[in-house]
């Protein structure tokens, strides 16, 4: 018995595709007589079924053919974009004064927009009262931004006199203060040029109750909401809730008094001395680095202030103040830098109040990578002598 002679030629005119730019062939294409030839790996691929993480397989779709049984991959859906709240007409306003601290709303100063909110209530609206632009108010929870005018440079007085100024203009039902160096002591002139009781030191704000401590803490003190405030940092949780519209509030221009303050200077603290308890910026060394030269001229050109994982400090190479962590110093600095730290629990639960966290690491998978928002997985006797170098040529070029 002998098989039919094959034409190839007639074969592959006949699997010729018509109507494309380019020759195309169905080569799989079932002949009379003969079993259709098989792809495993396109059956495979049309037998995956979408949603576990490891690969699953539909083995009852196995005579089907795979251009049919391909899956359609859903593209996700976009988060749908949160819609700015607005209040047209407030009944009443309460004000926030933050301090904005380099230019920014810190922690503490977003905690104040939340007790404003609790204070506003449905009917009323909250207003941010600044000196400078930049922040982002709306998201924090302002629905109105006024822009007081006060000099440039440090001038307590004249920025108390504008402040009450604004307050007597917008009929302001309630002005909320940090509890802070700075943010006391103006509320406390403002209390005395508007003649208005303060009500200072806040820790738990309600809709018609505030309640601060007294005797050394043995005492709560109760009392309705003052129209002068200022809350304890970490009393309230920041604002949450949808963006806000920071709608720009006119404000008549104020002649502001003549200042008996000459000059006036904020002079910088050391960071190599600044406890790691006040630092903003620290910058701490783990097992992963062994040359400690570099490290500290990598926190001196940083302007940060040096710190150290517990197994440093207990093998001597680093003081123990310097010792970060639940079993050393909790901080609640605006960025922190690890360098070669692989990231204890311990030592985690001393940098959770810290706003931004910069990993320097080997391993990928470390618990400190994990944590952080911008992670260099590479050694840190390479990182930094390259950041002292580009933080030298960067001074150069602004020289």
């Amino acid at each position: 018995m002998t098989r039919a002679r094959r034409d190839p030629r007639s074969e592959r005119a006949a699997a010729a595709r018509p109507g494309l730019t380019r020759p195309r062939f169905e080569l799989f294409a079932r002949e009379s007589g003969r079993r259709p030839r098989r792809n495993p790996r396109s059956e495979t691929l049309a037998q995956q079924v979408e949603g576990p993480s490891r690969l699953r397989l539909d083995r009852a779709q196995t005579g089907r053919a795979a251009a049919a049984l391909a899956p359609e991959r859903a593209e996700p859906a976009a988060a749908p974009a949160p819609t700015t709240i607005v209040v047209e007409a407030p009944a009443f306003l309460v004000a926030v004064v933050p301090d904005l601290a380099g230019g920014r709303l810190s922690l503490h100063d977003r905690q104040l927009f939340d007790a404003a909110r609790t204070l506003a209530g449905a009917d009323g609206g909250v207003i941010a009262l600044v000196g400078t632009e930049g922040a982002e108010f709306g998201p924090a929870g302002a629905d109105r931004t006024a822009r007081v005018a006060a000099p440039e440079g440090y001038d307590p007085d004249a920025r108390a006199a504008a402040i009450a100024a604004a307050m007597a203009a917008l009929d302001l039902r309630h002005v909320i203060f940090p509890e802070t160096p700075d943010g006391g002591d103006l509320a406390r002139r403002v209390a005395v040029l508007a003649g208005e009781p303060l009500f200072a030191d806040v820790e738990m704000v309600a809709a018609a109750t505030l309640m601060r401590p007294a005797r050394g803490r043995r005492v709560e003190q109760r009392a309705a909401p003052a129209r002068l405030i200022t809350l304890a940092a970490d009393a309230v949780a920041p604002y949450a809730g949808a963006p806000r519209e920071a709608r720009d509030e006119p404000l008549d221009t104020f002649a502001a008094p003549a200042s008996a303050i000459l000059s006036a200077e904020r002079i910088p603290a050391d960071p190599a001395r600044t406890p790691l308890g006040l630092a903003d910026f620290v910058v701490s060394a783990g097992a992963g680095v062994t040359d400690f030269d570099a490290f500290r001229a990598t926190a001196a050109a940083l302007g940060g202030t040096p710190g150290a994982s517990r197994v440093l400090c207990d093998a001597g190479l680093m003081p123990r103040e310097a010792q970060v962590g639940a079993s050393g110093t909790v901080l609640s600095a605006t960025c922190y830098l690890a360098l070669g730290i692989a990231g204890a629990p311990q030592h985690l639960q001393g940098i959770a109040g810290c706003d931004h966290v910069v990993a320097v690491n080997t391993d990928l998978h470390a618990a400190m990578v994990e944590r952080a928002g911008l992670a260099i997985v590479q050694d840190a006797q390479a990182v930094m002598p390259a950041l002292i170098a580009e933080l030298a040529r960067e001074r150069e070029a602004s020289a």
